[in-house]
C-alpha cells in the first residue's frame, strides 16, 4: 500500500495536498507529523526527532523497521536510541541503543528484538505486551548536531490471517509554540471487504531534554498525568450528517492502570485508553472501549477534536487506525489533518 504527499512550502503558508490511495482508513499529516515514505528531515535545535510506531504481541506478531539513508550525503554514522512502552506493564520503559550506518535497514521483531548487527538488545517484552515504539537518532559527523532524515514502517501480524501494515509517523519541523488544540483529527471507516473490527492507536508522548548524551532528546510516555490527550467525539455518515458521541481520553494506559481514576479526574472525561474501537458497528478487535458507544453507522468518519493542551511544547499526539475483516484483510494508517493551520 502506498501513500502520497505532496508538499508545497510558499513564502508565508503551508498548503498540503493528500492522495488517499487506501480503501479503509485514513492517510494522516499534520503540521508536527507526517508519514515516512521518504527521508523527510525532522529536527529541533539540530536533533532528530525520530520516528513514532505502535506494536501489539497479544495473538501478534510486530515488526518495526527503520531505515538511515542520510540523504544529506553526510557519510557518517548514526546511533538509534529506540524507547519501548508497555501499556500492559503500566506503560514501563524499555530501551536501548543501535549502530546504523549509511544506507543501513534493520528488522525489529518485537518478540525477539535484536540489534542492527544480530546481538541481543537486552530487552525482552512479556506476552501479551502492546504499546509505543519511539526512535531517536543522531548522526557522528563532526558537527555534533548534524543530524539527519529516516525512514520507517510497521508491520503487524494478527493470528487470525490479517495483517496491519503502515508507515511510521515522525515529527515535521520545529515543535510547535503554541497550543495544538485547532489540530482536528479524522478517520475514514467503512464496511467495504467486510470490515467489522477496528484497532484506533494513540501514541501520546511528552519531550523530554536529557543533557550530554547521545541523542539528548528523548520521550516520555510512562506517566498520563503528563503525556494523556482528551477528545470530543463526533461520527459523521456520507450524508455528513453529525452524531455526536463522548469525551474520551488518549494515553498509554489500560483499565489496570494505578494512575487511571487520577486521570480520568484530570482530564474531565470518563474514559482513557491507548485504543479504542470505532462504535458497535465496528467494535476493537480486543474487546476495548468504543469512541462512540450506541453508534452503528459502518460508513463515515470519526472526527476527533482536542478539548485541551496542557501547552507549551507537550504532549504530542499521533493516532493509527487499523480496520479489519477478522480473517484475511487488513488495513492500517495515521490519522489525518483535513485542514492545517498556520501561525505567523
Amino acid at each position: 500500500m502506498n501513500k502520497k504527499f505532496l508538499i508545497i512550502i510558499l513564502l508565508s503558508f503551508v498548503l498540503i495536498n493528500i492522495n488517499n490511495q487506501h480503501a479503509n482508513a485514513g492517510i494522516g499529516f499534520a503540521f508536527t507529523a507526517s508519514d515516512t515514505d521518504t527521508a523527510t528531515l525532522s529536527t529541533f535545535q539540530g536533533e532528530s526527532l525520530g520516528l513514532f510506531y505502535v506494536f501489539d504481541l497479544r495473538d501478534r506478531e510486530t515488526f518495526i523497521q527503520f531505515t538511515y539513508p542520510d540523504p544529506r550525503n553526510s557519510g557518517f554514522s548514526a546511533i538509534a536510541h529506540i524507547q519501548i512502552f508497555d501499556v500492559s506493564n503500566n506503560c514501563n520503559e524499555n530501551d536501548f541503543f543501535d549502530n546504523y550506518t549509511v544506507n543501513d535497514t534493520h528488522t525489529y521483531n518485537m518478540r525477539d528484538i535484536q540489534t542492527n548487527d544480530g546481538n541481543p538488545s537486552g530487552v525482552v517484552l512479556p506476552e501479551g505486551s502492546y504499546g509505543i515504539v519511539a526512535i531517536t537518532f543522531r548522526t557522528f559527523g563532526p558537527d555534533i548536531l548534524s543530524t539527519t532524515g529516516a525512514i520507517g514502517s510497521l508491520r503487524i501480524v494478527d493470528n487470525n490471517g490479517y495483517e496491519y501494515r503502515t508507515n511510521a509517523q515522525n515529527l515535521f519541523g520545529a515543535l510547535p509554540s503554541g497550543d495544538q488544540g485547532d489540530f482536528v483529527y479524522t478517520i475514514n471507516f467503512n464496511s467495504e471487504e467486510g470490515i467489522i473490527l477496528s484497532d484506533v492507536m494513540g501514541v501520546t508522548v511528552s519531550i523530554v531534554d536529557v543533557e550530554n548524551s547521545l541523542p539528548s532528546i528523548e520521550w516520555d510516555a510512562s506517566d498520563p498525568l503528563t503525556a494523556f490527550n482528551p477528545f470530543d467525539i463526533d461520527i459523521f455518515n456520507n450524508n455528513e450528517v453529525p452524531f455526536s458521541c463522548r469525551n474520551v481520553t488518549f494515553s498509554c494506559v489500560d483499565q489496570d492502570n494505578p494512575l487511571l481514576e487520577e486521570l480520568l479526574e484530570f482530564s474531565g472525561t470518563n474514559v482513557a485508553s491507548f485504543e479504542y474501537g470505532i462504535n458497535n458497528a465496528i467494535p476493537h478487535s480486543k474487546g476495548g472501549e468504543l469512541l462512540c458507544p450506541g453508534n452503528i453507522i459502518n460508513d463515515g468518519f470519526v472526527r476527533l477534536t482536542p478539548l485541551f493542551q496542557l501547552g507549551g511544547e507537550f504532549p504530542y499526539f499521533l493516532g493509527f487506525a487499523g480496520l479489519n475483516n477478522g480473517n484475511g484483510r487488513g488495513t492500517m494508517d495515521s490519522l489525518w489533518i483535513p485542514q492545517i493551520p498556520f501561525n505567523q
